[in-house]
């Protein structure tokens, strides 16, 4: 449980804090962060969160889910984006977040049976 919280901290930080740094500080290159954002950091992080999520599927099933709420209330609060892009965005992080917890969770289940079949 404790790792689940430390996942969701992270996901505030990384879907909430960092557009609002963005917003806040990067002035000039704002573009540039937010493409770094949108494109390279978020989906990174749902990737790593399907990998999590898939190693304990029944207790973190919910994190890519969660991770996509607070992507979309991070860029309608600070980048004022309409909803169909929001939409888009979180659409994919979700179906990136899904796609490597299905994997993690059929390799895990694979090697598990493996593993006790040869006993």
């Amino acid at each position: 449980m404790k790792k689940l919280a430390y996942w969701i901290t992270l996901a505030i930080f990384l879907m909430i804090g960092c557009p609002w740094l963005t917003v806040t500080f990067a002035g000039v290159n704002g573009m540039a962060v937010c493409l770094l954002l949108f494109f390279v950091i978020n989906p990174l992080f749902c990737v790593l969160c399907g990998i999590f999520a898939g190693k304990q599927l029944r207790r973190t099933w919910l994190l890519p889910f969660i991770t996509v709420i607070l992507f979309g209330t991070g860029a309608r609060i600070f980048f004022e984006m309409d909803v169909p892009s929001i939409l888009l965005y979180g659409g994919c992080y979700l179906l990136i977040g899904i796609i490597t917890m299905s994997v993690r969770a059929f390799v895990c289940k694979k090697r598990y049976n493996t593993e006790n079949s040869a006993y």
